[in-house]
């Protein structure tokens, strides 16, 4: 067994399927099925079971996948230190962004590093906050943004935005004509939230629980323009960060400040302190930091 065995269970792992995984790697799916059952009949244990067209671990399946998180990680700090060592400016970043983060800071901050570095290939991961957090955690990414507070005992962080959340409602709402909104006004409204997988979500709840409430959930979205398309519709109320609301139709809903409390929404770069970080990687946070 050699780490590239170790690389094919992890992507049959991480893509839950032989066929997709196949793709993936660019190889064909009886060698992928090959190189696993190499894996089992060395250890003697079966590690995958066939569940439908998913591909599951067993027991024997979690403490493979444990260790060889770990092994191919060291390997492939090695091949990057090597590389570096050599200067050779080239490689591959991978990069989380939550959408409405990507589309309004990094289209610009992309073009000119690619500019300056050719070379260096860049695979953007759109996720919420949550997601990408969670990935930069286990190594599937090595950079992404997210929104604050990050452990700071694990991430190095970058702050590049301190915004707050503003109160989006239809314009005939009775608060549209007031200039600022209590949190606790919006107890019996439905609200509008982004899906579990991003921070705002979470951290909405738990702000309006502080405040006395639980809200009503009336929609759930990962998209702010139909977040805002809903709140346009007399659906309910949509917190949104100000960045975002700058862009929205103030014919069709109105923007009011929130207070008591505010609501931050403050982002970050974050990458682990515990890993080697690429020469590609760490070009693109210097890169970015001075861009922004």
């Amino acid at each position: 067994m050699d780490v590239r065995h170790l690389q094919y269970f992890l992507e049959v792992v991480k893509q839950k399927s032989f066929t997709k995984a196949a793709e993936t790697l660019h190889i064909t799916q009886p060698t992928i099925s090959k190189m696993i059952k190499d894996i089992e009949d060395e250890y003697g244990v079966p590690l995958l079971e066939r569940t439908g067209r998913k591909a599951v671990m067993t027991d024997a399946g979690e403490i493979v996948f444990k260790h060889a998180q770990k092994i191919v990680q060291s390997f492939d700090d090695l091949t990057n230190e090597l590389s570096d060592l050599m200067n050779i400016k080239r490689g591959k970043i991978t990069i989380g962004l939550p959408p409405m983060v990507g589309a309004y800071f990094f289209p610009r901050v992309l073009g000119r590093f690619r500019e300056a570095y050719p070379d260096i290939m860049i695979q953007v991961f759109e996720a919420g906050a949550k997601k990408v957090m969670n990935d930069v955690e286990s190594g599937a990414l090595e950079i992404g943004v997210v929104v604050q507070p990050v452990d700071l005992k694990l991430f190095h962080t970058i702050s590049f935005v301190k915004e707050s959340l503003r109160l989006v409602v239809h314009p005939e709402h009775p608060l549209a004509v007031k200039e600022e909104v209590k949190l606790i006004e919006l107890k019996d409204e439905p609200f509008i939230l982004f899906r579990e997988d991003f921070a705002l979500h979470d951290q909405i709840i738990q702000t309006c629980i502080q405040a006395g409430y639980k809200p009503k959930i009336a929609y759930e979205s990962s998209q702010w323009d139909f977040i805002s398309q809903l709140a346009a519709a007399k659906l309910g109320v949509a917190l949104l960060p100000e960045t975002i609301c700058k862009e929205l139709n103030r014919k069709k809903v109105s923007v009011i400040k929130l207070v008591e409390p505010v609501i931050p929404w403050q982002l970050a770069i974050v990458w682990r302190k515990d890993r080697y970080l690429s020469f590609a990687a760490r070009e693109w946070i210097a890169f970015t930091k001075k861009f922004l």
